[in-house]
């Protein structure tokens, strides 16, 4: 979610690509002569898969794990305060990613971290989960704050296993990870985006105001290694309203991969988010599109955008080579959906979330 006006994350620019340029036939000049070649023989850009997920899937801001062969994967996203205390809400599939079931919410009356609503008067819902696993233990990060302001803070939560069945399943509160103040702070501290470095947990977050910001965090107890250090800024729009959030950092092959939802969220069909993404070889960056446009001066290379009935897709997290994001259905009146992909990879080391059916479509 964002803290920026009511309802705030982005629809469609149409992905600009190479082989949009030859619609039949290429043409390879040998001799000054031209000769036509079948588009089969062309490369063809790679594709991402859809899992159409079905079921219970009305989530926003999903945070994706997926599990090892055989085992459950699961979705944790935004609450609903009519539906568990605004806590955060959990999803469980058995079949690979593809039929979700609401299986509960991460507190309940008993167990709710009360104090957040101290330090965020209003404060109803909770956002944007995210979940980490560091040596048998499981992290979850949430964000507590109201649309349009930065009195923010990210909160932490940790349980031995994400299975609701088994007799040691329980979220033990474990405080505030860190906090934003209106006139104290330039950054938004919701969207927690984590990712491990070779023992070295990073905390990604923000929204709007100072943008995407960075924090080193510590094993074990998953809060900041040190509290005083500033985090570093690692990506921003140019101009108000800095409409960028929701990060989520991924490691593959030597890079360091910056995702990232741009533009507005929460409006149904009105929605014109959209997720865009940099890479660094340092987690701490800099990060740059495909270009070589730096992401904390608007740079970033297009990786999802709205497309016919699929509107404002953003929210992301990443999990084993699947990338995960809320949409809004405008055939269902603009409510929102759980989408999910198998990212391809592209010759140069860029990921791929579209599919064969919409590249087809964006070439016309």
């Amino acid at each position: 979610m964002d803290g920026a006006a009511p309802g705030t994350r982005r629809v469609s620019v149409r992905r600009r690509r190479a082989w949009a340029a030859v619609a039949v036939v290429g043409v390879l000049l040998a001799g000054g002569a031209a000769v036509l070649l079948p588009r089969t023989l062309l490369p063809a850009p790679p594709a991402a898969t859809a899992l159409d997920p079905a079921g219970d899937v009305r989530t926003h801001d999903p945070a994706l794990v997926v599990g090892e062969p055989g085992e459950p994967w699961y979705v944790f996203s935004t609450g609903d305060v009519r539906v568990g205390l605004g806590a955060p809400q959990v999803r469980r599939s058995t079949d690979d990613g593809r039929t979700w079931e609401l299986v509960g919410t991460v507190w309940d009356a008993a167990t709710r971290p009360a104090w957040v609503e101290e330090r965020i008067p209003g404060v109803e819902n909770f956002w944007a989960p995210e979940v980490v696993e560091h040596d048998g233990t499981w992290y979850l990060y949430y964000a507590a704050s109201t649309f349009g302001s930065n009195r923010s803070l990210i909160g932490l939560m940790t349980s031995p296993t994400l299975d609701p069945d088994d007799p040691a399943y329980g979220w033990v509160d474990r405080g505030e990870v860190l906090s934003s103040e209106p006139g104290r702070d330039g950054w938004n501290a919701i969207d927690a985006g984590v990712l491990d470095v070779d023992g070295t947990p990073w905390l990604a977050f923000g929204s709007f105001w100072g943008g995407i910001q960075l924090v080193e965090l510590a094993w074990p107890d998953g809060l900041r290694a040190d509290p005083d250090a500033p985090p570093r800024r690692i990506a921003s729009r140019v101009g108000a309203p800095n409409a960028i959030e929701a990060p989520y950092l991924v490691r593959r092959d030597g890079w360091y991969y910056l995702l990232v939802s741009r533009d507005t969220c929460c409006r149904g069909s009105d929605s014109t988010y959209s997720i865009a993404v940099g890479r660094s070889r340092d987690v701490t960056g800099p990060y740059v599109d495909r270009a070589g446009r730096d992401m904390t001066m608007d740079g970033g290379e297009v990786l999802l955008t709205g497309r016919g009935d699929m509107v404002g897709p953003g929210g992301q997290s990443y999990s084993r080579g699947f990338l995960a994001f809320h949409w809004y259905d405008a055939a269902a009146g603009g409510d929102f959906r759980l989408g999910i992909r198998e990212l391809a990879w592209d010759a140069d080391g860029w990921p791929v979330a579209t599919t064969r059916e919409e590249q087809a479509a964006d070439r016309g």
